[in-house]
């Protein structure tokens, strides 16, 4: 706030009264016969106390005007202050309001993600299952087409071997007609059909004459049990491999036992 300077009385009249009342009382003692009486004392002793009087009047007038506007100043700062507090005070009713309206918007704001969060939940659990069902479905396309594939694999397989089987046969039986140049075309054929096979993973069993038989590669016909230490005698059906797993044993037909030799006959006794 700015500083106002202090209203300044004019001493000068009551000085000149002072002078005056003075002057009076050096006139009553000038004129007056010695000794003075009570009349003449009484008015010296008055105009001198009313001039001594006159000369402090002014300074505790000043004094009371200085008192009282530095009171009116104060009130006037303390007016200020009150002003600058309604003011401080509406700041914070301003600042309060907004801040209410940051708290409810604020509010909003988390009602608003926590309904999101839901929706994305429950959004999520949808996807979730949607994923699962396609999943579910698409596992059971896959397994119905495998079993097709496998179905089909299994079907032309068979095909292939009927087909091996009936140049086997035809192999067979050119061996056995005794034709060197049939047999020759037709071994020639059947590892024509076999190479073909290989390039898919089929592949026959190689079986020989005089082989120890296997009961994992080789099947009697009509089930019959092999005797301990059997010898394979002929190939009736030829056995395939298809991709390192056994798919058919080779159907074999076992040599004949030996006849058992005839007993030898007692030594008859030298005579002598």
């Amino acid at each position: 706030m700015t500083e106002r300077p202090a209203p300044v009385l004019a001493k000068w009249p009551f000085f000149l009264g002072t002078v005056l009342l003075l002057a009076v009382a050096g006139y009553i003692v000038q004129q007056s016969p010695r000794p003075l009486n009570l009349t003449q004392v009484l008015l010296l002793v008055s105009a001198v106390a009313v001039g001594a009087l006159l000369v402090v009047v002014p300074f505790v007038l000043e004094y009371r005007a200085a008192l009282k506007f530095a009171e009116a100043d104060a009130l006037a700062d303390a007016v200020a202050q009150l002003d600058k507090l309604q003011t401080l005070a509406k700041q914070i009713g301003g600042a309060t309001a907004q801040w209410q309206d940051v708290q409810s918007a604020a509010g909003k704001t988390a009602a608003s993600a926590k309904e999101i969060t839901d929706q994305m939940a429950v959004e999520v659990a949808n996807f979730t299952a949607f994923m699962k069902q396609a999943n579910d479905t698409e596992k059971s396309a896959l397994r119905l087409e495998v079993d097709k594939a496998r179905r089909a694999e299994g079907e032309w397989l068979q095909i292939i071997v009927r087909l091996l089987d009936h140049v086997f046969a035809l192999h067979q039986a050119a061996s056995r007609s005794g034709q060197p140049e049939l047999v020759e075309q037709l071994t020639h054929f059947q590892n024509a059909c076999r190479e073909v096979a290989r390039r898919v993973g089929l592949l026959p069993l190689t079986v020989e004459p005089n082989e120890p038989f296997d009961g994992e590669r080789h099947k009697l016909l009509d089930a019959e049990t092999a005797p301990a230490g059997a010898l394979v005698g002929e190939v009736l059906a030829c056995g395939y491999t298809y991709q390192g797993r056994l798919l058919r044993p080779a159907l074999v037909k076992l040599q004949a036992a030996a006849p058992a030799a005839p007993a030898e006959t007692a030594a008859e006794p030298t005579l002598l």
